[in-house]
């Protein structure tokens, strides 16, 4: 599942639907007033996509992980994963995706099972959320 919890732009939501879809994934979104019209713009997949609402991102991901669910956070982090490294999922995982200028919230860190990073060898010190959230699905799905 495709977590982009605290999205900035609308347009990628959309894109991030379709890559949840090629890899049998789903999508978590916050109920922001603008987050529904995004995916309706968004979408265009032809039979309705899997997309689950989320409230309260904090004690959302604290429930599913007590449940099981591993949670990987995309992140610049000392103890990050490069993309290479991460396995692919065996069960029930999110890929926790930040707000694409200020990351994860610190208060969400302490939520995550691991914290994966793609390495970038130009000057931008992040992707935009559909490209990150598509290159982690495609790993943990086992599809690179």
């Amino acid at each position: 599942m495709a977590a982009p919890l605290w999205p900035l732009h609308g347009v990628n939501l959309g894109t991030l639907l379709r890559t949840c879809d090629a890899v049998g994934a789903c999508l978590a979104v916050p109920r922001f007033p603008w987050v529904p019209e995004a995916l309706r713009r968004g979408n265009t997949l032809r039979r309705p996509a899997c997309v689950h609402w989320v409230h309260d991102p904090p004690g959302w991901l604290a429930r599913e992980r007590a449940a099981g669910t591993r949670v990987v956070g995309v992140e610049l982090a000392e103890e990050a994963v490069r993309l290479a490294d991460l396995p692919a999922a065996r069960g029930r995982t999110i890929a926790v995706l930040g707000h694409e200028q200020t990351g994860i919230p610190p208060e969400v860190l302490d939520l995550l099972d691991s914290v994966v990073e793609i390495p970038m060898v130009g000057t931008g010190a992040s992707l935009n959320v559909a490209v990150a959230g598509s290159l982690v699905l495609y790993k943990l799905a086992g599809l690179l």
